[in-house]
């Protein structure tokens, strides 16, 4: 390490500013954060010293992405091989998990040189630094993407996120509204066919290579939307609860272990990168937009148990990785509850109600990153009215 260092100072001087290299001088700036340490301190002044800078906490994300991740990875095989009917391949977890990797990797490798080319590139012409925000979010989009989505589009949805998403607010820390999320809202609305019904959640589907007759690649979400279409007064499942818990079932690659997420939560939690006041309240905002439908009744889907919501689809991962942003969701303590409790709510409302858009995470989410200030705006204001009228009594 001390070798690389030392190659790294001889070069620094030629791509600093005024050097033969000059122009490059982001570039080497970012490849040198990204290997060192920077060694930029403050020296006077009341300042807070902590050993966490943005690096760092963005690498604790990205660690806590690893088990969605590799589950990601492994259910993406075992779905494959349970379309062609191959009960050996299932039982063979590494096999499982090779076929994944072969088919998950291409897709981050594209997020990652999309993403990070835009970046560097503006973070040239403007001539500032380039931050490291892009290390999550370059992990969060194919995370929340089908395993059989074309290439190109994943490389337009990046390129979407990053341009309108991140640099045309004023890069990393000013964005609105969650790059990886509005990665996902593009293909939705954009590419429709390509990140919905039952085809696209298992690679291979699409082409009909050997599928066994009766086989569904339809999500959980997608065969209630069907079953409420056919028959609202009952409500069937082609899986369970238990799979739902471990993931075992046909999803975007990230979302369908809420094991492997919660993994991934204890690790935010327990680092404080995460706010627990969002992620539970998020939770607690589903349950009881469920119990609310139970109450009411009215379907088979309202009357379904409310713990139900918080296992399908994308809400546990929305819930841990979009939702505690701490760039686009709310900055204050009593915020981060309101929000969290709305998103949970808005989602499961978006469910039920519109069985025809089956997964109401996304749009909960970006909609809440829409009002995070608005709410801020009034915790503030109520609490300086409060103080007010203490003063006011203390005299």
């Amino acid at each position: 390490m001390k070798a690389l260092r030392n190659i790294v100072d001889k070069m620094k001087p030629a791509f600093s500013k005024g050097g033969k290299f000059g122009a490059l001088h982001s570039t080497f700036d970012a490849f040198e954060s990204f290997l060192f340490v920077p060694n930029t301190v403050t020296h006077r002044g009341s300042h807070i010293r902590d050993c966490n800078d943005m690096k760092r906490v963005m690498i604790t994300v990205v660690i806590a992405l690893m088990p969605a991740l590799l589950f990601g990875m492994y259910n993406v095989g075992l779905q494959h091989f349970r379309a062609v009917g191959d009960a050996v391949a299932q039982s063979a977890v590494m096999k499982c998990f090779w076929f994944g990797f072969l088919k998950v990797l291409p897709i981050i490798v594209v997020s990652y040189v999309v993403g990070l080319a835009i970046e560097f590139a503006v973070a040239q012409v403007k001539g500032h630094e380039v931050n490291e925000g892009f290390l999550v979010t370059g992990m969060l989009i194919p995370l929340v993407m089908p395993v059989d989505i074309p290439l190109w589009i994943v490389a337009l949805a990046t390129a979407f996120a990053v341009v309108f998403g991140k640099e045309a607010f004023g890069g990393t820390g000013m964005n609105v509204f969650n790059p990886a999320l509005l990665a996902r809202a593009f293909v939705f609305f954009a590419y429709t066919s390509h990140i919905s019904g039952d085809k696209v959640w298992i690679a291979g589907l699409t082409k009909g290579e050997g599928i066994i007759d009766g086989f569904s690649g339809a999500t959980p979400l997608t065969s209630i939307a069907e079953n409420l279409t056919s028959n609202p007064d009952t409500l069937t499942f082609a899986s369970f609860p238990m799979e739902w818990f471990l993931g075992t079932i046909p999803g975007s690659i990230g979302e369908t272990s809420t094991l492997a997420i919660l993994i991934g939560a204890a690790i935010l939690l327990f680092t404080g990168v995460a706010s627990w006041r969002t992620m539970l309240s998020v939770f607690v905002g589903g349950w009881v937009m469920g119990l609310i439908f139970n109450l009411i009744g009215g379907n088979a889907y309202m009357d379904m148990p409310a713990y139900y919501h918080l296992l399908l689809g994308g809400f546990a991962f929305g819930a841990v990785f979009m939702a505690t942003d701490p760039v686009t969701s709310s900055q204050t303590n009593t915020g981060k509850i309101i929000c969290g409790l709305m998103i949970g709510m808005i989602a499961v409302l978006i469910r039920v109600v519109n069985p025809g858009y089956p997964e109401g995470m996304m749009l909960a989410i970006l909609f809440m990153n829409a009002l995070a200030p608005l709410v801020d705006y009034y915790v503030v204001e109520a609490n300086m009215r409060r103080r007010q009228k203490r003063l006011k009594m203390a005299k």
